[in-house]
């Protein structure tokens, strides 16, 4: 057992040495960054990003190894309190809320916190934590994300901290399960299965979702299980995967009218119905007319009221300025436009793209996802997870550097009210812009945004 010991370290020796050194990086940011410190949190993201290089230049063919160490950097994270993010508040508060069979969909934070005998536990510690923003608006995250935080804060104890380490536990179950389903799709489909890897051990992805607690990665899980179904001719079963991971986030629904060319007509109709009637079962629990209404208002406000690292919405809000367009009033005319432009292209790439090769559907997603994400005022660092996974069933690899240059987003919350910096938000999307030209002209891909059927 030593000699193997001793002749596995010569063999591995520089990658054991990068994992120690990233176990190292991954505690000091679990444990002792704070947000307001962008320096710090530059350095060390950008540290940990040339450490997943290297390790899948090493190992990429190792897969217990990479495996093993990605569920290890993820388990640094399993103590530690979120520390770029305070959604997981709100999270756990809608979890007492289910938990207790209160509608979440009914009622504002703003409202129950002063109702002495609300049966929230740590109410007002959750109350504060999720901030303004959060406690005026109803809740927006779908049925079957709520359940899971209704069972986070079952099993949690009414403690925070207990919640928090379920909720984080059932990501890293759920990265484990992309891991695994992405590796036998990429096989199915004929593509290096050490790609995996690039979503895998990728900072962005451990950070934003294990340590953020962000469900990107459990909605994540049941899209590639069910793209995994439907490769293998089970597209009943992947209907209703495809509805579970509707129900943690809603961005797949982006998505449905690509199968009508995929499945067909006949099965593509029986899908929409598995995924519809799923769909329906999952909502059940909390449908009234008022949810439909608070819901819609609360998932329109992305759209006419937010903005974050926004990439084209900067540019035309910077020319608005100059017009005297009053920035209020722009917003909600930008973002009354763009959902009709995205269902534009999203009809054109349906309908002209030859989306029965996976090949094709997966690039017509990653096209749609990209547009949609360019266009939206609203661009959160983890929200380049999904694009992230989807790049790597194409040629394309823009998306990877995305990954790498959001970052510099996080430099708002160093400042008070969170004021962006237009200078680093513009080297952003200068390097993403530049990405995609460059391989749209490497691949000479500009004919093939529409090949011929």
């Amino acid at each position: 057992m030593p000699n193997q010991i001793i002749t596995y370290w010569k063999l591995h020796k520089i990658p054991i040495v990068l994992v120690i050194l990233g176990i190292g990086f991954y505690y000091t940011f679990a444990y002792h960054l704070e947000r307001t410190h962008f320096i710090e949190l530059i350095a060390l993201f950008a540290a940990l990003f040339f450490l997943c290089f290297k390790l899948i230049q090493f190992e990429k063919w190792n897969f217990k190894f990479l495996l093993f160490v990605g569920i290890l950097f993820r388990l640094v994270f399993l103590m530690a309190e979120p520390n770029l993010s305070q959604d997981y508040y709100r999270f756990i508060w809608d979890g007492e809320l289910v938990r207790n069979f209160i509608n979440p969909y009914l009622y504002l934070p703003n409202s129950l916190i002063e109702q002495p005998d609300n049966a929230i536990s740590n109410a007002h510690e959750l109350f504060q934590g999720m901030g303004e923003l959060s406690a005026r608006n109803f809740s927006n995250y779908p049925p079957l994300n709520q359940m899971i935080f209704a069972l986070a804060t079952l099993l949690g104890g009414k403690s925070i901290m207990g919640s928090v380490v379920i909720m984080r536990i059932a990501i890293i179950l759920s990265d484990i399960g992309i891991f695994y389903f992405g590796r036998k799709l990429l096989k199915n489909l004929n593509l290096s299965p050490h790609l995996i890897f690039w979503y895998f051990i990728n900072p962005l992805i451990i950070i934003e979702l294990t340590g953020n607690l962000h469900f990107e990665g459990v909605m994540i899980f049941f899209f590639v299980t069910s793209l995994y179904l439907l490769s293998i001719k089970k597209w009943v079963l992947g209907g209703v995967f495809y509805a579970l991971s509707i129900s943690i986030k809603l961005v797949p629904l982006i998505f449905l009218p690509l199968f009508l060319k995929h499945l067909g007509f006949k099965k593509s109709v029986l899908f929409y119905l598995v995924v519809g009637i799923t769909s329906i079962v999952l909502i059940a629990p909390f449908l009234t007319s008022e949810f439909v209404t608070n819901y819609i208002h609360t998932v329109g406000l992305w759209f006419s009221n937010f903005e974050f690292n926004s990439g084209l919405y900067n540019i035309i809000k910077h020319i608005g300025k100059q017009l005297n367009v009053k920035p209020w009033e722009l917003i909600k005319t930008y973002g009354k436009i763009t959902p009709y432009i995205i269902i534009s292209l999203v009809l054109l790439i349906t309908f002209l793209r030859n989306n029965q090769k996976f090949a094709v559907l997966f690039s017509s997603m990653l096209w749609i996802l990209t547009a949609y994400y360019l266009l939206a005022t609203t661009v959160h660092p983890w929200y380049i997870v999904f694009l992230v996974l989807i790049t790597l069933f194409t040629e394309y690899r823009f998306s990877l550097a995305w990954s790498l240059v959001v970052i510099l987003s996080y430099y708002a919350y160093s400042q008070v009210g969170f004021r962006e910096h237009m200078g680093l938000l513009s080297i952003e999307y200068i390097v993403v812009y530049a990405f995609i030209i460059f391989e749209l002209f490497r691949l000479k891909s500009l004919k093939q945004l529409f090949p011929k059927n």
